[in-house]
């Protein structure tokens, strides 16, 4: 175990240096020579009390003459990006103050309603500069040593003790660049931002070269968080300014992301991923050891039995090899559930891979959730191949039928739910609504190339001669005798779920925390451990039941085989439910829906991957026992 320990202790080191040591696949550097013009992009609002996201141009920021959108992937669409140009421009290596961006028209109570409910609602501003997030700096010690945490966006406002709103009209950006083997060029590797809420004032406007005397450097006027802030009121003009500073780095290009996946807590992360995967492992460990001395001992008293009144005598799982590989109730359901999980599972390990390559870095947006659609999509073809193969081995003759249902019935209900879903968020009127293009586009991902390859995987796996089982099935079905409380189906059910979650529910707080309280997942290193951990913990577990069943002589075990590490998906939904209402902020009905609606698809999604896993360990444990022992 120390052993193991030191391992674990060893790929997180190398983990955290070539995350930071070398430069990510499909993300190159820029060089930016002195006075070249650096474009500020704009993205989505975002709120982590609301979870919908928002067009910039939405509130009434100042405009570029006209709105250009940046070139999106299909994950960002899906995400609710929208990354647009923007009127605030930088000069490399130019240091500016009291730059005006624009004085916008008088609020009307449309427009100052709008700003005060997404300063209520805790919305935060989100820019990028050379593919780098805009982030507020806070010091933080970590390690000992004073670095800094960065929060992403900064907030629309705030809300003063009198109970006035103010806006964040002025921001003071700081760019920090890293110059590289040519001292004639730098690289951009940091952008913060300081939000000031300051009520502008000037004599007389002069739209081509406007003079305020709030913020003049001729008369050493600078923005100052002790000066007016800017107030939210109907019929208030609001002038938006910013000022911009370049400071020098000793921070290299392809360690410029550390500064946002640094966590004040990784510590408690580490040690407690580390503590849970030893337990998980000494208790599945202690397991397989257990079994395999049982079994042994079992398979060597039954090929020891000489006579048949012996042999009559014997109770066990041996009694049931008459009737252990007779075909389940509803056995082209359980096919199309097993095709389904073999397309998650392929999924997911593909999926990870290239996380672990760096190809699906935080640079890279919309990478992981393209991914994983375009993964899916290809994955279908051993989702036919699985299903077809199964089918045929129980005696199956309508396999087209099968490969129809396995095509089509797991989309279909996570598409419904995320219509009802998108459908619920453009009443919203939220930028996190998937345009009608790209839903058309889904659905000829689906039915232009995962159908069709379903099909050809069918077919492939059908034309396969089929997997003979290592015993005869007797015509009479042998009657089951009553079964112990703690032998029924749902008690054994509900305790095979609970050893996989607990291999990953640790993970699953931080998993949870990036994807609905916007920080960066990045720790692929340890989840593709994790992974292993729980595919093992899987098929220990439904073994080890299965084993349970058969000895006390009940053969159904095809679909609880399934159904024992599928039930942990019920855990997970639960710990979702427990972390929406200790962990989360949310009041609003719409927001609570979209969380309750996107953690049922990836239950749905956890329970078929991890009841195929459980489901494969079995039939292999059975195949394997029952070829061990001889049958007269």
């Amino acid at each position: 175990m120390l052993g193991l320990a030191a391992a674990v202790e060893l790929l997180l080191l190398l983990h955290l240096q070539f995350a930071t040591a070398f430069y990510l696949p499909g993300v190159a550097p820029q060089d930016f020579a002195q006075g070249a013009e650096l474009q500020v992009k704009v993205n989505k609002l975002t709120s982590i009390k609301t979870l919908l996201p928002y067009e910039y141009y939405s509130l009434g920021y100042c405009r570029p003459e006209k709105i250009l959108n940046s070139a999106e992937n299909l994950g960002e669409v899906l995400r609710g990006d929208r990354i647009e140009n923007s009127v605030y421009s930088f000069s490399m290596k130019e240091d500016k103050s009291c730059i005006v961006a624009c004085k916008g028209e008088k609020l009307s109570e449309k427009s100052a309603k709008n700003f005060k409910e997404k300063i209520d609602e805790d919305y935060h501003v989100n820019m990028i500069l050379d593919n780098l997030p805009v982030a507020i700096a806070a010091p933080g010690n970590m390690d000992g040593s004073h670095l800094k945490l960065y929060e992403r966006g900064f907030p629309v406002g705030f809300k003063s003790d009198d109970g006035k709103y103010n806006l964040y009209n002025h921001l003071k950006f700081t760019v920090y660049f890293h110059k590289d083997q040519d001292p004639d060029v730098s690289r951009i590797v940091g952008f913060e931002v300081f939000p000031l809420s300051v009520k502008h004032t000037y004599e007389s406007w002069n739209k081509n070269n406007p003079k305020l005397q709030t913020c003049n450097p001729e008369g050493k006027q600078f923005v100052e968080s002790s000066k007016t802030p800017q107030e939210v009121e109907v019929g208030e003009e609001i002038v938006f300014t910013y000022d911009v500073k370049f400071e020098e780095s000793a921070t290299r290009w392809a360690s410029r992301w550390d500064m946002y996946l640094m966590m004040s807590d990784d510590q408690i992360h580490w040690f407690s991923i580390i503590n849970s995967l030893m337990i998980v492992l000494f208790l599945t460990g202690m397991v397989a050891m257990i079994m395999m001395r049982t079994l042994h001992r079992d398979i060597s008293k039954y090929n020891q039995l000489e006579t048949q009144e012996e042999a009559q005598e014997e109770t066990g799982w041996k009694l049931v090899h008459g009737d252990v590989f007779r075909a389940p109730e509803h056995a082209g359901t359980l096919c199309v559930f097993v095709g389904t999980g073999v397309q998650c599972l392929g999924m997911t390990v593909v999926t990870m891979i290239f996380a672990l390559l760096g190809f699906l870095s935080p640079s890279n947006r919309g990478g992981l959730m393209t991914a994983m659609v375009l993964l899916w999509v290809f994955m279908g073809l051993v989702a036919g191949y699985a299903s077809a193969r199964l089918y045929k081995s129980f005696k199956g003759s309508d396999w087209k039928k099968i490969t129809m249902k396995t095509a089509l019935i797991f989309p279909a209900v996570v598409f419904s739910i995320f219509f009802v879903l998108n459908a619920i968020i453009w009443g919203e009127k939220s930028s996190g609504a998937v345009p009608f293009g790209t839903m058309f586009a889904l659905v000829c991902l689906w039915f232009g190339i995962s159908v069709p390859l379903v099909f050809v995987g069918s077919y492939l796996g059908y034309k396969k001669p089929a997997i003979e089982p290592p015993v005869r099935t007797n015509k009479i079905p042998r009657q089951v005798p009553e079964q112990a409380w703690y032998m029924q189906p749902i008690f054994s059910v509900l305790i095979g779920g609970i050893l996989p979650f607990g291999a990953v529910f640790i993970e699953l707080f931080f998993i949870l925390t990036s994807i609905w309280l916007h920080q960066f997942y990045y720790i692929f290193g340890f989840l593709f451990i994790v992974f292993l951990i729980l595919v093992v913990t899987c098929a220990e577990i439904t073994i080890v039941l299965c084993y349970f069943q058969l000895c006390s002589e009940d053969y159904y075990w095809w679909w609880r085989a399934y159904l024992t590490s599928g039930s942990s998906a019920i855990y997970l939904f639960l710990y979702a439910t427990f972390y929406f209402f200790t962990k989360l902020e949310i009041t609003k009905l719409v927001s609570g829906l979209l969380y309750f609606g996107y953690m049922t698809i990836i239950s749905i999604g956890f329970f078929v991957l991890t009841g195929t896993i459980g489901f494969y360990a079995c039939l292999w444990f059975v195949r394997t026992i029952y070829a061990s022992v001889k049958i007269d």
